[in-house]
C-alpha cells in the first residue's frame, strides 16, 4: 500500500521569496472521518487523491493523474467550498525537498512547510526557517481548512 510520511511545520520568514512557485487549487469531495477524496490542479495537471488517516505522520495514499479538464469542472460544481488555494515553492535542504505552502483567500496568511520522508524515525536536520512542528495537529491538514478557514480562527499563531 502506498503510504505517505511527511512532518509539517509553520514558517518563520520568507524563504521562498525570488523562487518560481506551482499555483495550486484543489477541493475535497469527501471529508469522512479519517479518509478524504481530494482534486488538485497544479502545473496545467490534474489529480485524483485518496488519502486514509493519519498515525501519527503516517498515512495511506493513492494519487492518480486525471485530466486537467476533469479535475477544474470538479473542482468547480462537485467539491466542498471553499476551495484551497496557495502557492508551492521547492526548497531544498540538508538532503530533502521541503515544500512550503503559502495560502491565498480563505486561509491567507498561512504558511507550513512539509517535507516527505522514506521512514517515520527518518532523522531530519531542520531549516532555520522552520517553526514551530504541526504534524499531528489536524488544525494545519488542508481538508479542515475547508471548514475551518484560517482567516476565522481566532487566534491564527497557536
Amino acid at each position: 500500500m502506498p503510504l505517505e510520511i511527511e512532518r509539517k511545520f509553520l514558517v518563520a520568514g520568507t524563504p521562498w521569496q525570488g523562487l518560481p512557485g506551482i499555483w495550486c487549487r484543489q477541493g475535497y469531495l469527501n471529508l469522512g472521518p479519517g479518509n478524504t477524496v481530494r482534486v488538485r490542479v497544479a502545473a496545467g495537471q490534474g489529480y485524483l487523491t485518496v488519502k486514509g488517516a493519519s498515525r501519527g505522520a503516517v498515512r495511506s495514499e493513492f494519487e492518480y493523474p486525471i485530466p486537467v479538464t476533469d479535475a477544474e469542472e470538479i473542482l468547480h460544481e462537485l467539491c466542498l467550498q471553499p476551495i484551497i488555494d496557495k502557492t508551492r515553492y521547492l526548497i531544498k535542504h540538508a538532503g530533502l525537498t521541503w515544500e512550503i505552502d503559502v495560502f491565498a483567500g480563505e486561509n491567507q496568511g498561512l504558511v507550513i512547510a512539509e517535507v516527505e520522508l522514506d521512514d517515520e524515525q527518518q532523522t531530519i536536520t531542520l531549516p532555520p526557517w522552520a517553526g514551530k512542528e504541526v504534524t499531528g495537529d489536524q488544525r494545519y491538514f488542508n481538508a479542515y481548512l475547508v471548514n475551518h478557514p484560517y482567516v476565522n480562527w481566532p487566534d491564527a499563531s497557536t
